[in-house]
């Protein structure tokens, strides 16, 4: 009963989310509940925060759980901490595909084009590379101890890349993306002149996708050691 209501409340929250992310109208000055403020140098493209942000920042959340399921399997040595391991891994993946296409559906209307090698752009292929080459180094090691030992550790040496990527390179260097070193305009995504209609969409849609993308490593997570078992029992 009580995951029923869980996943009921979260189907109702993505649905608000969705509606009031593409829906509610931008305007000079917002006077009804339902319309946000008009930030500058976005306009309507501004909406997009409530998806590409969440997404960004569920990749991040999801490589740091592979890192710290990544140490458990170092000190335990269970292979279940390594399919936990790997759930984040493959989430993390898919989430960073999600927050590079919503970045380049943004900056096609915003800049002209869907890819500009911004640093911030730049940061987010670099990681894909990196953990696509995870993905490459598991499928490529039969046995699975050896193949969770190396995954936890290079699980464990990627993440460390992440918080350069993500949060130092892209505000350091110059560039079209907001909080980028030459931006005196809009500053960093969080300190977007938001008013609080905004802002509580905007807090909403971060809880409802961290709440999703818990709900959707533990489903795979199972479905990952059902396979194995399945695989180990046909061998």
């Amino acid at each position: 009963m009580k995951s029923i209501l869980i996943k009921l409340l979260l189907f109702a929250l993505m649905c608000f989310v969705i509606v009031a992310g593409i829906s509610f109208p931008i305007v000079d000055n917002p006077q009804a509940w339902n319309e946000f403020p008009l930030i500058p140098g976005l306009g309507q493209l501004a909406k997009i925060i409530f998806f590409h942000v969440p997404t960004a920042w569920l990749a991040v959340l999801a490589f740091l759980m592979a890192m710290i399921y990544g140490i458990r399997y170092l000190k335990n040595h269970n292979l279940d901490d390594d399919a936990r391991s790997n759930s984040a891994l493959q989430l993390g993946f898919v989430f960073s595909i999600l927050a590079t296409v919503t970045g380049s559906v943004w900056a096609k209307f915003t800049w002209g084009a869907f890819w500009h090698w911004d640093p911030r752009e730049t940061s987010i292929f670099i990681l894909l590379l990196i953990y696509g080459s995870l993905f490459a180094l598991r499928s490529a090691v039969e046995n699975e101890e050896k193949r969770a030992n190396l995954s936890a550790v290079y699980s464990i040496l990627a993440f460390l890349t992440v918080p350069f990527f993500v949060f130092i390179m892209p505000r350091i260097m110059t560039g079209l993306h907001p909080g980028s070193a030459n931006d005196d305009n809009l500053g960093p995504v969080v300190d977007f002149k938001m008013n609080s209609n905004m802002q509580l969409v905007f807090y909403i849609s971060l809880f409802t996708f961290t709440i999703l993308y818990f709900w959707m490593w533990k489903i795979n997570y199972k479905s990952l050691i059902i396979r194995d078992k399945l695989n180990k029992q046909l061998i």
